[in-house]
C-alpha cells in the first residue's frame, strides 16, 4: 500500500493538531510537514513534494487560493480544501477541488475523503487537471495541464506563447519546450473564453497575444506573427480580422 505524504496548512496551531491526531490513525498516511502560513506553504511543498496538502483558506498575508495559484513548478499535490466557512469550501469544490472539509474535523468524513485521494492518485491527468480547475476560480492566476513524456505538467498560463494543432495532438507552446495538451483547440478555446489574451489566428493555433513582438503584413490579408521566443505563424487570411484587433489594442 502507497504513502500519502501529507502537508497540513493552517495558521491555527490547534487546527493542525487536531488533524495530525486524525491522521494518525491511517496506517498509510504521513504526515511530511505543517505550515502556519501561505509563504511557508509554498516552500515546504517545494521541498517535500507531498502527494496531499490539507489546505485552510482563511489564513492572513498569502491565503489558500494564493497558495493554489502560486505552487512551484513540478508541484501536483492534490489539494483538499479546510475551511470553518461553508461557502468558501462550496466555492472551491464547485471550482474542481476534490474534496472540503469543514472545522472541526471528524473521523468518519476524513476517511471518505482519503479513499477519494487514493483514488485521484493512481489517475496523474485528474489530479494535475483538478489543479487547473482551481486556478480558474476569479482572482487568481489560471494554469493550464500539459504532458511531456509520461509526466503531466501544470503550466501558468502567462508562459504559453501558442496552442497549435498537429492533425490529432495540440501543442502548448512555452519559450522553453512544448508540451501535449489534454484538450481539443476547440475545448481549450471555448475554455479561455472571449476574455482571455489568445486569439484564434489560423484554424490550427490560438496564439498569445501578449507574446506576440512583431506582424508583419505579406499581403492585404495575410500576416507573419513573430512570438517573444523568435518562432513565426502565419495567419490565415480568414482570421485575419482577429490581428487588425490586435493592433488596435
Amino acid at each position: 500500500m502507497s504513502t500519502l505524504r501529507t502537508l497540513i496548512v493552517d495558521d491555527e496551531p490547534i487546527a493542525r493538531q487536531v488533524l495530525r491526531e486524525e491522521l494518525a490513525g491511517f496506517d498509510d498516511v504521513i504526515v511530511a510537514g505543517e505550515a502556519s502560513s501561505g509563504e511557508e506553504a509554498l516552500a515546504q511543498i517545494a521541498r517535500l513534494q507531498p502527494d496531499l496538502v490539507l489546505l485552510d483558506l482563511q489564513m492572513p498575508g498569502l491565503g489558500g487560493f494564493d497558495v493554489i495559484h502560486r505552487l512551484p513548478l513540478g508541484a501536483q499535490p492534490v489539494i483538499v480544501i479546510v475551511t470553518a466557512y461553508d461557502q468558501h469550501a462550496i466555492r472551491a469544490f464547485e471550482a474542481g477541488a476534490l474534496d472540503y472539509l469543514l472545522k472541526p474535523v471528524g473521523r468518519e468524513r476524513l476517511e471518505k475523503t482519503l479513499n477519494r485521494v487514493r483514488q485521484l492518485r493512481r489517475d496523474p491527468r485528474g489530479v494535475v487537471e483538478s489543479l487547473v480547475r482551481l486556478s480558474e476560480i476569479p482572482g487568481t492566476g489560471r494554469k493550464i495541464a500539459g504532458k511531456s513524456g509520461s509526466t503531466y505538467h501544470l503550466l501558468n498560463l502567462d508562459d504559453v506563447l501558442a496552442f497549435q494543432a498537429e492533425r490529432e495532438i495540440v501543442w502548448i507552446l512555452t519559450a522553453r519546450q512544448r508540451f501535449m495538451a489534454t484538450e481539443t483547440l476547440r475545448a481549450l478555446e471555448a475554455r479561455l473564453g472571449p476574455g482571455s489574451p489568445f486569439q484564434r489566428v489560423h484554424r490550427n493555433a490560438l496564439v498569445n497575444v501578449g507574446h506576440v513582438r512583431k506582424m508583419t503584413p505579406l499581403s492585404s490579408q495575410r500576416w507573419m506573427l513573430t512570438l517573444s521566443d523568435g518562432r513565426e505563424l502565419i495567419v490565415s487570411k480568414r482570421l485575419a480580422h482577429n490581428v487588425r484587433r490586435m493592433l488596435r489594442c
